[in-house]
């Protein structure tokens, strides 16, 4: 008989979910992360008081009010509304394309004159048929502002010409003949007060978090006695995970980082799975099969993070710089997620920007975003036909399902499969 019901590969959102969802109902529950800390790429470090988003800035937004209820029993949310700002060789624009924009852009005044102006450059320009992004781009809000404002921002992130990238990527930029400078078209949105390592916490109902040292040299003796306040515990030891009044059914969930599925130096796999009746694997596809089919392309980021004893630095969250020549993408200055306050509502008088750089993923990397082209799109199918034939694992999240997803998607999708799963 197995020591757990469920080896969770990855605390991540996806990871978190099923995890909690699957000790409430009444399975115990592993959780193992390659990194030092829980929460995946959403994890939050607290410095001089400000929540740094480690792996790149994260905003809830969600039009989906089940997935709202849900995250809202792990955390209170604050009314962050995301307004970033474009940086064009000196010029700031308003993102999302809006009023704002246009009239900088063009000096027109009302709504009728900017869409005027995008068609006459549509017209110019000679499409119908978006084919590519730059020509889906420059149809939705012409020739001008894609070259300053979309082309070499797109560029730098995509590291490929806008015309070999398909046209569903812009798509997920807004663009408003009005003044709204809400970026995100979402009826709720805003960062979990305390940051997004606390609320993955919450999900894994507050389990010691333990080193993977101890754990790599006797992966069956594991221990569930980590003591809060050490480097490798945040929260408190071995609890309980319960939503229902009588207590009956409850599971539990234990946590350890720094263990890393694929290292034989420590815990071999094999030994990892044979802990657990199933897995859910919450890495990248391509990697748990050893890549015999080839490598899946993805884009990854460097983080430049400057720690400035100064209160503001560019007086917004983010600065996108959308010139070519500027080599980072964008300036993240995190205090502004949460209005420039502590968790106790008092001004903080240093601040902490990331400059962000977009690369190539290489072995080795940290892949962040999928390249979901066609030619990606038909090897992830053939990865997927191996994954559904492998008998008691479960694929998830965005590199499991190798998909590009935003949170809600994550949480909806690791929601739907407890479902099936858990049923």
């Amino acid at each position: 008989m197995s020591k757990y019901d469920y080896l969770v590969v990855g605390s991540g959102l996806y990871g978190a979910v099923f995890a909690h969802e699957a000790a409430a109902a009444g399975k115990k529950v592993l959780v193992i992360d390659r990194r030092p800390n829980i929460a995946g790429n959403v994890y939050t470090e607290d410095v001089e008081k400000i929540h740094v988003h480690k792996y790149g800035a994260h905003i809830f937004h969600t039009n989906d009010g089940r997935v709202w209820d849900y995250v809202q029993k792990f955390a209170t949310f604050n009314r962050f509304t995301n307004s970033p700002v474009a940086n064009f060789h000196g010029e700031l624009y308003s993102l999302p394309f809006n009023m704002y924009t246009f009239n900088k852009m063009w000096g027109v005044v009302t709504p009728e004159e900017a869409a005027e102006k995008i068609e006459s450059q549509r017209r110019e320009a000679g499409i119908t048929e978006p084919k590519n992004l730059e020509e889906q781009a420059i149809s939705l809000v012409g020739t001008d502002i894609y070259e300053k404002l979309i082309k070499g921002y797109t560029e730098k992130q995509w590291g490929r010409p806008c015309t070999e990238l398909p046209a569903f990527i812009i798509k997920r930029l807004p663009v408003r003949l009005t003044f709204d400078n809400n970026y995100f078209n979402a009826l709720y949105q805003g960062i979990p007060v305390g940051g997004y390592t606390k609320m993955v916490a919450a999900m894994l109902g507050g389990a010691a978090v333990q080193s993977g040292e101890d754990f790599g040299k006797n992966a069956v003796a594991v221990s569930a006695n980590a003591q809060p306040g050490s480097d490798a515990a945040s929260v408190a030891a071995d609890a309980q995970t319960c939503e229902n009044e009588t207590n009956v059914g409850c599971g539990s969930i234990e946590v350890h980082v720094g263990v890393d599925f694929f290292d034989e130096s420590g815990a071999p796999r094999k030994d990892l799975i044979a802990l657990a009746d199933k897995v859910v694997y919450t890495g990248a596809i391509d990697a748990y099969f050893g890549y015999k089919l080839g490598y899946l392309e993805y884009r990854s980021v460097r983080f430049e993070n400057e720690l400035l004893d100064k209160p503001n630095f560019q007086g917004n969250a983010a600065v996108n710089y959308t010139d070519r020549e500027t080599p980072w993408t964008r300036i993240i200055e995190h205090k502004w997620f949460e209005f420039g306050k502590d968790d106790e509502g008092n001004d903080i008088p240093k601040t902490v920007i990331s400059r962000e750089y977009s690369s190539e993923w290489k072995p080795g990397d940290e892949p962040y975003y999928p390249v979901n082209d066609e030619k990606n799109g038909k090897l992830y199918e053939e990865y997927k036909k191996l994954a559904d034939a492998e008998t008691g694992v479960i694929f998830g999240g965005r590199l499991g399902e190798y998909k590009y997803y935003d949170m809600d998607k994550v949480i909806a999708s690791a929601l739907d499969m407890c479902e099936r799963e858990l049923k």
